[in-house]
């Protein structure tokens, strides 16, 4: 039995403008601007910048040795461009911005204000109140934050 009405997937060009199948533009997007990590550089010593790159290991050594001694914190001015396009491409973007996030979370923590952003009220509050959950939850966050806003822009979808 014959269908006219068959799509030809292989044939299919889109018209100019508009994407191609099968291309997840939500990963060709920059997730994190170098900017972002040039503010995080400032205090890079603590390694912020290397956590919000997507480096949780490093940037637990930068915290631990003050930045490679310094020395690896004044050679990271350098790779900051690098970092942000390494890290493009591996996170989707979506509903929450990584770089309000971050900022977020780097300056005001541990009174959960990055969370009320990413729509989690209930610990946000508890945030509030107990200063990042005694700060155990601030430095869960510091570790984990790219993959809790992936996995909240992955369930928008």
């Amino acid at each position: 039995m014959s269908n006219a009405h068959t799509f030809d997937h292989a044939a299919y060009r889109p018209p100019a403008g508009f994407p191609s199948p099968g291309v997840d533009y939500r990963f060709s997007q920059p997730t994190h601007p170098a900017w972002i990590g040039y503010v995080f550089w400032i205090i890079g010593f603590t390694g912020a910048h290397r956590f919000y790159f997507g480096r949780p290991l490093t940037g637990i050594l930068w915290f631990f040795t003050g930045g490679l001694f310094l020395i690896g914190w004044i050679v990271d001015l350098f790779l900051i461009q690098s970092m942000a396009d390494s890290v493009d491409g591996r996170y989707p973007s979506g509903r929450i911005d990584y770089g309000v996030a971050w900022l977020l979370h780097i300056f005001l923590g541990l009174f959960g204000i990055h969370r009320f952003y990413m729509g989690k009220i209930v610990t946000g509050v508890i945030y509030l109140c107990t200063g990042g959950l005694f700060g155990i939850g601030y430095v869960y966050d510091t570790l984990t934050l790219n993959d809790q806003i992936a996995e909240l822009n992955h369930f928008d979808l």
